[in-house]
């Protein structure tokens, strides 16, 4: 986490910007291993996506869904910046 922990960081202020922080967390931890499916999509859309999401932001969302350590850990600190 602590390598991707600049992108999370991120990903928290826009999630709680926009007020899905909740909603966002309660997803990742109900999709259990069908996030899989999700991180297989981002890899079959990534020449149209590179364009769209930041530099390096793609490679660690295929990594929160595709480990379960990194979505909990993810999950958690998604969590505790809601409480921050």
């Amino acid at each position: 986490m602590d390598k991707n922990h600049h992108i999370w960081r991120i990903w928290v202020k826009t999630l709680h910007r926009w007020g899905v922080e909740n909603l966002v967390a309660s997803l990742l931890e109900a999709a259990g291993p069908l996030t899989i499916i999700g991180a297989q999509a981002i890899y079959i859309g990534q020449p149209i996506l590179n364009g769209i999401v930041p530099d390096g932001h793609l490679i660690v969302l295929t990594g929160v869904l595709e480990d379960d350590d990194q979505r909990d850990a993810f999950v958690n600190y998604l969590r505790a910046g809601r409480k921050a």
